[in-house]
Formats: structure tokens, C-alpha cells, sequence
């Protein structure tokens, strides 16, 4: 869909008529709104089969209609019914609910209105508000309230440059390295990680640490969000790598996930601030989660809980025999198998209760605290046990979603399981969209071990690209989703905060102001008590 790009006068006059006007923005609105309705309504337990909208011309279901915005028509667009509904009426607009993209018969185009874009993104605000069931304190979702500049604030940005926000760059393969290009570009699409950013939370000129991976990350940042089109090589990030990692170095060829877990220790070791215990640096803030295990003595049935820090899940592709059942090869079947309890041997626990060693015991992990952003990562090389020196690559097929929900996985879904396995009706604590995610970025493996190449897909916004190095094309979800995936990552629809509080950089920037203002003062009073002194002296 390509929108045009010069202003549509049938729009605007529409727009500009008194009454037409106010009809034609309450009739955008209400679409908006049930679109967006209609997909935050929360999953029951039990499913309901719930009447999708039809096209009005040949009844098929759509999940993804057009509405008429003069009429109460939906349509689908593949066959190009509802262009024949506007033709045939002569009615002039439709409108794609979940994008708010217009089409214009006379155009014989989608067209743009940037008064339209605001009612837009105002609309799917108040509408989610309304939905989201966030509640602390009995308090609703708090209300969302734009940005707008101070006085100050405008003369800063007077005479600044414009730069473009939408931008898909190649990665030169430096030799063999497709394994960093890959992962650098899941992370220039995370959506928290480029929010801080292109927010200058770290800004490379003002840095002072040497072979510094944060200064990297704002470069890359600063290349991917540039004018040039021309593919990027991050040759100095390599090099960073190299110097923090000797592991990493060299042209031989590496794993992605190991590069993954190297680049996040070392943009959390430099980032500002940061601390080996309760770390709220971004890569904390943004992959941090818990795990839990519980070891059950099978005697007494004392339960021994331990909670560890992840950054990400690694995931078997087997199940209890060795061989990777096709049925099982799921995301949500090795989420199972990881969470699903495993007998221990005689010598790997004593129960503390008991005071001797328990012949039967079991371990079972589950998710405590689920991260804003989940990093999977299939289990697709193996080592012999018999030689180690040789490995092989399992070459299934593995099946994942591109929207998931982890309640059945965390530690308080396991236990409303429980009870519903006693006779109660399962519900998980909390809002639904509290568990679910969505999927933003796929890394594939092709190839054997020695020989192989990693590729990846990533998402902007609606629309999936696939990155093979310095090539950049536009894809769809139904490639990404059949893809051999290695990694897969996801980012929470709807990310926790305490609502009606201050955020914790804004105090922090308040109070630096504030002692900088009393700083200020004591140098002032400390040299006009330099001046008197002279002046006495002189008397």
C-alpha cells in the first residue's frame, strides 16, 4: 500500500466543511475504536467463538477489513470489493482500522492527512486506555498526555535537523561475520533499546571509557538513523568485540547467541551507573527476568525454592527419549518440557526437612518475574558425548507464534494450574496483558555448522524485512513465522509502570538541577566572601 504523496483536496475538503467535517472524524474514530476493541478484548480460559466481520460483497470472514466511512460496508481488500463499493455508491473513502491508512476513490490511492494521523493515534490511546485492565489501587490506566514543548524547549530545537525515522540499513559481512550483523539488528529493532537510544541516554562524544560497547551501540544507532542508504560496516564495533571477548576474535566463524550474551555484558559493564546487584541499566531493564526453582522432596513433600537472575531462555528441541517429535516442535511444547518437573538422582539433593539424603526428588523452573523483552534461543547444536571436538546441527522445523502468552509459564500460572488440576476453575492473577507478547525479530541458521550463514527477519512497525547482511528486503509475517529459527524474540504488548507516579529519571534530573542550583550559590557566597575579605584588608 503506498500512500500518496501529495495532500488529497477531496479529503480536505471534506475535512474543512463545517458540518461533513465533524461527521467524518466521528465516523474515523468509532472504526478506530472498534478495532481496537476488538483486539484487546482479553482471551477467556475457555475460548468463545466470537463473529469476525464479513465482507459485504462475498461474505468471507476478514481479519483485516475495510470499513466504508460513509456507510456502514466492510469489505475485503484482496479482491478489491470494497474499491467497487466506493465506485458503485459513490462513496469516496474506506479505511483500514487497524493502520488508519485512507483510501481515496478519486485518487485511486491511499492518501495522507497529518490532522487525520493525530485523530488517529489519539483515538488508539483512549480507546486502549479504556481496555487495558491495569489496576493498582483501584486506580485506572492513567491517562496519556502528549508532549509539549516549553519555550525553552522550542528554541532548542529551532534550526535542528530533521532525520529520518524509518530507516532499513544493510550490515557489511567484515568475514564471516554474519553472526554479529544478525544480532545487531534484532538490536536496532528492540523498541526499548532504540528508545533510549535515539533518546541520548548514551552519547558517545561525552563518554570517557575507552572500547566502550554503549558508545557503539549509540554509533550504530546514529548509521542506521542516518540519510545514507548505503550498507554500514561496524567495523569498529567488531573491534570492541575483539578487545572485550578474546573468545569472539578472529575471522573464524562464532554463534550468534554466544555474540548476543557478549554484547549485552558489555553494554551493561558500560553503561552509566550500572551494578552487579539490582542493576536497572538498560539491558536489566529491558531482558532482566527471574526464574524459580523448585526442588520437591517426594518423601515429606518439602519444597526448597531458589530464585535465579536470565537474560534469556535456551530451549531444548528434544524430549525424554533423545528425538525430536514433529508434533512437539513448538515453542509453546518446549516451553513445557522446560518448565515441566525432572526427576533428580539420589546424590544431587538432601532434603533439609528430612535430614537425609531423599532418594526421590524434583526440580521444576518456572518463570517469577517475566522481562519486558523474552530472547529464545533453540537448541539447534550439539556436541558427542563420546567427542567432543564434533557436533551436529538438528535441522527441525520449529513452529512459533508471532503473539504469545506466557501465563501458563510463570510461577503464579503454575500454581492457579495446580488448583484447576484439584477441581477449580483455572484464572491467572492479573490483567491478561500482563503475559502477553508479541514477536519483533526472528535469527535463522542455514546450513551446517561449518558452513553456515545466519540471516534474520525483524518488524517495523506492521511491516517484516528480511536482513541478509548488506541486503535489506521487504518480507511479510507468514515468511518469518515459516523460518528456521534459532533465536526468536519478544516484547510485551503493554509494558508495567506504577501509574500517577513520577518517573525515577525525572526525580533524579530534578534533584541533579537542584544541586547544581545550590552548588551555584555556595560558590557565589564563597567569592563575595573573597571580595569582602579584600575590601577589609584594604581598610
Amino acid at each position: 500500500m503506498a500512500a500518496g504523496t501529495t495532500e488529497c483536496p477531496h479529503i480536505t475538503n471534506v475535512l474543512n466543511g463545517i458540518n461533513t467535517g465533524i461527521e467524518f472524524v466521528k465516523k474515523y474514530k468509532s472504526v478506530i475504536s472498534w478495532n481496537v476493541h476488538r483486539s484487546q478484548t482479553s482471551r477467556p480460559t475457555k475460548r468463545r467463538k466470537l463473529a469476525a466481520p464479513t465482507c459485504g460483497t462475498c461474505n468471507i470472514h476478514l481479519s483485516r477489513p475495510f470499513a466504508c466511512l460513509h456507510c456502514s460496508y466492510a469489505g475485503c481488500w484482496s479482491d478489491h470489493h470494497v474499491v467497487k463499493h466506493l465506485r458503485d455508491t459513490g462513496h469516496d473513502f474506506c479505511v483500514d482500522p487497524k493502520s488508519g491508512y485512507i483510501f481515496c476513490s478519486a485518487c485511486d490511492d491511499f492518501v495522507y492527512e497529518a490532522r487525520l494521523e493525530e485523530t488517529y493515534l489519539t483515538t488508539v490511546v483512549t480507546a486502549e486506555e479504556k481496555q487495558t485492565r491495569f489496576q493498582v489501587g483501584k486506580k485506572p490506566r492513567e491517562t496519556f498526555k502528549p508532549w509539549m514543548p516549553t519555550p525553552k524547549e522550542v528554541s532548542a530545537l529551532e534550526g535542528a535537523e530533521t532525520i529520518s525515522c524509518q530507516r532499513r540499513r544493510g550490515l557489511i559481512n567484515l568475514g564471516q561475520t554474519c553472526f554479529m550483523n544478525v544480532v545487531l539488528q534484532c538490536l536496532v529493532h528492540n523498541p526499548l533499546l532504540r528508545n533510549y537510544f535515539l533518546s541520548d541516554k548514551h552519547n558517545c562524544r561525552q563518554c570517557k571509557l575507552e572500547n566502550c560497547t554503549s558508545c557503539e551501540m549509540d554509533k550504530l544507532f546514529t548509521e542506521i538513523y542516518s540519510d545514507d542508504a548505503i550498507p554500514y560496516g561496524p567495523n569498529t564495533f567488531l573491534a570492541t568485540t575483539w578487545k572485550a571477548s578474546a573468545e569472539l576474535s578472529g575471522y573464524a566463524q562464532q554463534d550468534a547467541h554466544e555474540f548476543f550474551i557478549s554484547a549485552l555484558n558489555q553494554i551493561h559493564s558500560t553503561s552509566r551507573g550500572f551494578t552487579n546487584v539490582s542493576c536497572n541499566c538498560i539491558v536489566h531493564s529491558t531482558f532482566a527476568g527471574q526464574l524459580q526453582s523448585d526442588v520437591k522432596c517426594e518423601r515429606c513433600a518439602n519444597v526448597t525454592s531458589t530464585v535465579d537472575p536470565m537474560l534469556d531462555i535456551s530451549l531444548e528441541l528434544k524430549g525424554k527419549g533423545g528425538e525430536v517429535a514433529s508434533a512437539e516442535n513448538t515453542l509453546g511444547a518446549c516451553l513445557r518440557r522446560f518448565t515441566q518437573p525432572e526427576k533428580l538422582g539420589p546424590k544431587e539433593y538432601s532434603c533439609g526437612k528430612c535430614g537425609k539424603a531423599a532418594h526421590e526428588a524434583s526440580k521444576r523452573l518456572s518463570i517469577l518475574k517475566l522481562p519486558p523483552v523474552l530472547s529464545f534461543q533453540f537448541k539447534r547444536f550439539e556436541h558427542k558425548t563420546n567427542d567432543k571436538s564434533s557436533a551436529r546441527k538438528i535441522d527441525a522445523a520449529i513452529r512459533f507464534p508471532a503473539s504469545l502468552n506466557m501465563a501458563p509459564f510463570t510461577t503464579l500460572g503454575m500454581k492457579e494450574t495446580e488448583k484447576e488440576n484439584s477441581g477449580s476453575a483455572v484464572s491467572y492473577p492479573g490483567p491478561e496483558a500482563m503475559y502477553e507478547y508479541d514477536l519483533f525479530a526472528v535469527i535463522n541458521h542455514e546450513g551446517q555448522i561449518n558452513n553456515g550463514h545466519y540471516t534474520n527477519f525483524a518488524r517495523f512497525q506492521d511491516e517484516w524485512y528480511r536482513f541478509d547482511d548488506d541486503k535489506v528486503t521487504h518480507s511479510g509475517l507468514g515468511a518469518c513465522l515459516n523460518s528456521a529459527a534459532y533465536m526468536c524474540f519478544y516484547v510485551k504488548r503493554h509494558l508495567d509502570y506504577k501509574p500517577y507516579v513520577t518517573p525515577t529519571y525525572v526525580l533524579m534530573r530534578e534533584n541533579e538541577a537542584a544541586r547544581e542550583k545550590e552548588l551555584e550559590k555556595e560558590k557565589e557566597a564563597a567569592r563575595m566572601k573573597e571580595v569582602e575579605d579584600d575590601l577589609l584588608a584594604m581598610l
